[in-house]
């Protein structure tokens, strides 16, 4: 019986079986799943699947459109290194490739971008199709792909991946069916060039979808929009730039928040309007929703490194799932293209990786490229137009229908659109968005062309097409240059405030009034510090540039602890640089664990939670046994303090970044610190202080039991769940126990179902040197070793050697499996 392990998850032909009987009542199908007999058939259902999970020695198949032969090597580390004679055929055989890995995952994805999971899984999707329709990423992808030139080279491009994604969809065996499709008793889509434009829109819908309006509205829905203005500012109140400012630490403004006003309860039905687009709000937890989603990525200069080499490394932080959202392969075509690392399956390019001259990653920017405006209708119930600039202009209709999977028809929408983009409706309000991702299209050229940059200006220069989301690009060539640039188009905003509040939609005077130039784009390039850094953090010090890129920053923790780390020392290597990734220190911890001690009384009459706390050396360790202490405080200090931003109900709205909260700190008599609970008595910081690490070491206990218990270790508290697609735990790798907590360089919040999705570090001397993994495996096959053998490594913050041989003869001894694919009619 085929097995594989990871944590807690066990994957066997077992699991499978009893998974299916979960699913299934008898033999009748129940909702969207088909029968267990034919899931149980010995020649097309899961005993088939369990033979083809591991890939043969050799395959050979016709493809059409081949120019010429394409030979795919898998190494020992199942990637494939594709070597062809042409672009095209390249981009024909990573199609073959990601297919013959991850087919479900591509249709899967695709689906979810177009709004059509109701035709493979049936009505229980309904809701998820109408939002990803409403938001319009398809429709855009579709737009512009027709505005392509036919003939031209990035047309062709998708031309030639879309072929090598059906070539493996028509010549797979019954048995090769990936094991979803059995499940759900469906058969694989065929697969359309523009599909890759899908993929793109939706990486720009996950990083892309900041709106400060939604949670600047809810809080001045309870507290006035002043004070609002002060919980979630336009710049971070912490400044550790992604642009160097000159200064060797963070810079901490002296900022003092406006008290809680005069409710603003009209901005309630604005705030409901916006749901389709955005789905509902959450509130954030005590991190305003930071802890985890974002990335880090830095970079030594030859003054900097061992070997006087330029070292880049790279951990982009994403939704954990298996299979993972990334591929990894190697593309060589002779003279034209040597490029390894990961691909995004359903894409026709390397997104983050090297070449023999560069290496290259992203983190997100994180910036506001998206506006709500509020429009006025002819009309309240079905409106046919809508006022700009006094006279009444016709909205644009767009009729989308919904099916199930015998083609019926579920339901149909009509979404009506101005001249800045799709309209919501709720309440009577009527709320129209913009937003550059749905604008042109220009991250695949800039992809194709960093492939095959040969410096770092060759590489700035090729992502000067990049529309968005908008993205930290950190590049390092073998010449010994370092560069970083946060590029993507911004919007120039009509004068007045920024793009964190909603406009009025009856005045073309709010509309964008162009794109900054690529000249103003914050970045660097060879910094006197000899080293460059980003983690999601506000891109440039506000008292050097103050135009609006943005607002409600994430606060820049992650950002000061790898300054510290890389101002600390005079030089490093690649090994330090990797061991950085998965650092369990914490400038956070740092700040309130010391507030919180002297609240509890300093060295003498401390109180009991006061001494537990300061047992602990602010590290995020696995095996330590006070982190779970502190978050619990935290968690209540939120609770205790932001008490004005919870509704009736008693829920909190939104929640200001911990930058917030911790120049709060300086203002011991604040307002915020007081507890409306408690009417009569007015508190001050140390008393909510107090009160939350009280209140969670009585949390703590009853939750895991008297302090020296076992159940206060870290790695029991938090840790990683990376989660099947279909939510199956029999395919996932849960309760993973890692290092890292809250805004540290290895992010940990609890639940653990995002985080370093790629870690990766290159080292530019005269031969190019990479080490990576993710949390996964190569194959998306849930019986297959090679479906998760690179967690352990990632759990254990190991990297694996890259292999990147020149030729196929140099991968003789580690092949262990080929295809060869031949042009129809050739011999």
């Amino acid at each position: 019986m085929s097995e594989q392990r990871a944590g807690s998850a066990v994957i066997t032909v077992g699991n499978a079986v009893l998974l299916a009987v979960g699913l299934y009542i008898g033999a009748r199908p129940v909702g969207p799943v088909p029968a267990l007999g034919a899931f149980l058939d010995p020649v097309r259902g899961v005993w088939a699947s369990a033979r083809s999970a591991t890939l043969p020695d050799m395959v050979t198949h016709r493809v059409p459109g081949l120019s010429g032969e394409v030979r795919i090597v898998y190494d020992d580390r199942r990637v494939p290194h594709i070597f062809a004679e042409s672009v095209e055929d390249v981009m024909r055989g990573l199609g073959y490739a990601a297919a013959r890995d991850r087919l479900f995952q591509l249709e899967l994805q695709t689906r979810a971008t177009a709004g059509t999971l109701t035709e493979l899984v049936g009505e229980a999707a309904l809701r998820a199709d109408r939002q990803s329709r409403q938001i319009a990423l398809a429709w855009s992808a579709e737009r512009d792909y027709s505005r392509m030139e036919s003939g031209s080279e990035l047309m062709t491009y998708l031309e030639a991946y879309s072929d090598g994604v059906n070539a493996w969809v028509s010549v797979m065996s019954p048995a090769e069916v990936p094991l979803e499709y059995r499940l759900l008793g469906r058969a694989p889509m065929a697969w359309q060039p523009q599909y890759s434009l899908y993929l793109l829109k939706r990486m720009g819908w996950t990083l892309a979808m900041v709106n400060t309006e939604r949670r600047k509205g809810a809080a001045a829905a309870l507290v006035g929009r002043e004070a609002a203005d002060g919980l979630f500012p336009v710049n971070a109140p912490i400044q550790e730039p992604i642009q160097p400012n000159g200064l060797r630490e963070a810079r901490i403004g002296a900022v003092t928040l406006p008290p809680p006003g005069e409710p603003a309860p009209e901005m309630i039905t604005q705030l409901e309007a916006v749901q389709a687009f955005l789905g509902p709000m959450d509130a954030g937890g005590s991190d305003g929703g930071e802890t985890v989603l974002g990335s880090n990525n830095w970079a030594v200069g030859p003054s900097r490194s061992v070997e006087g080499h330029a070292i880049l490394a790279g951990d982009p932080h994403l939704d954990f799932t298996l299979p993972s959202i990334w591929y990894e392969a190697h593309l060589v075509v002779s003279g034209k293209l040597d490029v390894y690392g990961v691909t995004i399956p359903g894409t026709p390019t390397i997104t983050i990786g090297f070449n023999r001259d560069v290496a290259w990653t992203f983190t997100n920017t994180g910036s506001d490229v998206m506006d709500l405006y509020r429009e006025t209708v002819d009309e309240a119930d079905h409106p046919k137009n809508y006022r700009l600039d006094g006279e009444w202009r016709p909205f644009e209709e767009r009729v989308e229908t919904y099916r199930a999977p015998d083609g019926s028809v579920l339901a149909v929408d009509t979404i009506l659109h101005t001249h800045r983009g799709p309209v919501s409706r709720d309440s009577g309000e009527y709320v129209s968005l913009r937003w550059t991702v749905l604008e042109d299209q220009g991250e695949l050229s800039a992809l194709l062309g960093v492939n095959q940059a040969g410096s770092v200006d060759e590489w700035m220069s090729a992502m000067e097409t990049w529309v968005a989301p908008t993205q930290n690009g950190l590049v390092a060539d073998r010449q010994g240059n370092i560069g970083i640039r946060s590029t993507g188009r911004y919007p120039i905003r009509p004068s007045g405030p920024g793009g964190d509040w909603a406009y009025d939609g009856a005045t073309s005077s709010n509309d964008w009034q162009g794109w900054y130039p690529v000249s103003s784009y914050p970045g660097s390039v060879n910094p006197a510090q000899g080293y460059l850094t980003s983690s999601n953090q506000q891109p440039v010090d506000p008292g050097y540039d103050d135009r609006y890129l943005g607002a409600n920053w994430p606060s820049p923790w992650r950002a000061m602890r790898i300054n510290q780390l890389l101002r600390a020392d005079s030089v490093f290597t690649a090994s330090d640089l990797s061991r950085f990734q998965t650092d369990p220190g914490s400038p956070r911890a740092d700040v309130f664990v010391e507030a919180f001690l002297q609240a509890a009384g300093g060295q003498e009459g401390m109180s009991e939670a006061g001494l537990l706390l300061a047992e602990w050396d602010r590290r995020y360790t696995k095996d330590n046994t006070r982190a779970a202490l502190f978050e619990l405080a935290m968690d209540d200090l939120a609770r205790r303090t932001w008490d004005e931003l919870a509704d009736t109900g008693g829920r909190r709205v939104a929640t200001p970044r911990t930058a917030i909260l911790a120049t709060l700190l300086a203002d011991p008599g604040s307002e915020w610190w007081d507890d409306r609970s408690t009417p009569g008595i007015v508190e001050g910081r140390d008393d909510i202080l107090n009160a939350s690490l009280d209140a969670a070491l009585l949390a703590a206990r009853e939750a895991y039991g008297p302090e020296s218990a076992d159940g206060w270790v870290w790695s029991r508290v938090a840790n990683a769940n990376i989660v099947h697609f279909l939510g199956m735990s029999a395919f996932s790798a849960l309760d993973l126990p890692i290092r890292g907590g809250p805004e540290t360089l290895n992010p940990n919040s609890g639940n653990g179902r995002n985080g370093a999705s790629w870690r990766m570090v290159v080292e530019l001397g005269d031969d190019v040197e990479g080490r990576g993994t993710y949390p996964g495996g190569q194959s998306g096959h849930p019986l297959s070793p090679a479906y998760l053998d690179r967690v352990d490594d990632w759990v254990a913050g190991e990297l694996q050697p890259l292999r990147f041989p020149r030729s196929e003869e140099e991968l003789a001894d580690l092949a262990r499996s080929r295809a060869i694919l031949r042009p129809e009619g050739g011999r």
